[in-house]
């Protein structure tokens, strides 16, 4: 009888060993594997037979590291295999459920830092333009030279007015349409200078001197 329980003692020790040596490995294996599965199915469709040949690499190599840490503890002990097997079931369950949500949330936060640089690319050229069209405004020589740049009944210069005064109202705040309005700003503002008769190849700062 002591044989036996010291036998069966001996056998709960090697089997908590067990399930702490190699639990850790097989339930991160096996969530990692499902959530690299799952992001590939998620993934836009277009490249079926690169992707096939990528899932099937993803499959065999999380199995290469799963199932030596499920197997070699349940051969040592059969209970540490079912705990480390149900270990492994839930891991996997959570991983893909959780990985839609998780996956969403890192592409809005991609989209986001997206939409940051380029408001802040935006804001750099929307300073350049209105530095392009203050000398229009404020320096005698071109407003001599090119009066239709100030000419609010020409439609370029209108327009022109219009994008400005569209791109300064979305400039405070980062919203998505901020770039596109910069953009339509830019578009205009080369209308009207080439309404106004300005050079393409002229430098703005020597445009008054003609």
């Amino acid at each position: 009888m002591p044989v036996v329980a010291e036998s069966l003692m001996h056998g709960l020790l090697q089997g908590a060993w067990a399930v702490l040596l190699c639990g850790p490995v097989l339930v991160a294996s096996v969530a990692a594997t499902v959530f690299v599965v799952r992001r590939r199915a998620l993934a836009p469709k277009g490249r079926a037979p690169e992707g096939a040949d990528q899932l099937f690499w993803d499959l065999f190599l999380g199995s290469c590291v799963a199932l030596p840490a499920l197997l070699i503890p349940a051969l040592a002990s059969p209970w540490a295999g079912l705990v480390l097997a149900g270990a492994a079931t839930a891991s996997g369950i959570a991983s893909y459920r959780v990985s839609p949500g998780f996956l969403a949330w890192r592409a809005a936060q991609r989209e986001q830092r997206q939409q940051l640089s380029a408001h802040q690319a935006a804001r750099m050229q929307h300073d350049e333009l209105m530095l392009r069209w203050q000398r229009y405004e404020l320096d005698p020589a071109c407003n001599i030279d090119y009066p239709a740049l100030t000419d609010v009944r020409l439609p370029e210069t209108s327009a022109l007015i219009k994008a400005m005064r569209t791109a300064d109202q979305l400039r405070t705040a980062t919203h998505k349409g901020y770039p596109d309005a910069v953009g339509s700003l830019a578009a205009s503002l080369a209308a009207a200078e080439r309404a106004a008769g300005i050079p393409a190849a002229l430098p703005v700062q020597q445009a008054g001197r003609g």
